[in-house]
């Protein structure tokens, strides 16, 4: 299946116009990209016959500084996502040595000492009897 790749790029009034890439004479505008985004796909329905089904690859055109502000927050994002795995193990590793061996803690108990609820506290240990 064909996939139409769509460049979006801001005119001088600040209306969104979008032009398919290898489809002479499809465009469109509108005031916000998702807005142009549908009304492109409309556009194409009159140029090709797999419109309705074909992937459209979007290719928002922004200025630099969007780019890498964009670019930044993404690697940041992901190194959150891996912290936060991180830490969910951490803490189901916690919750196994507070509520096991000699300690035996209370689900209440460990989640004073870990600041968690002691209803995150039960998930974690249900999750751990899971794992094994």
């Amino acid at each position: 299946m064909k996939r139409y790749r769509v460049a979006y790029e801001r005119d001088e009034s600040g209306w969104w116009v979008a032009s398919v890439s290898g489809v002479r004479g499809c465009h469109t505008q509108g005031r916000t990209v998702d807005e142009a985004r549908r009304r492109i796909k409309e556009a194409l329905e009159l140029f090709v016959d797999d419109a309705r089904t074909a992937p459209i690859v979007d290719d928002v055109k922004l200025p630099i500084s969007a780019t890498k502000a964009i670019r930044a927050y993404a690697a940041l994002r992901r190194r959150a996502d891996e912290e936060d795995r991180r830490a969910a193990r951490a803490a189901r590793r916690a919750v196994r040595v507070l509520r096991s061996g000699k300690l035996k803690m209370s689900a209440r108990d460990a989640a004073r000492l870990l600041g968690l609820s002691h209803q995150r506290v039960h998930q974690l240990t249900q999750t751990e009897a899971e794992e094994r």
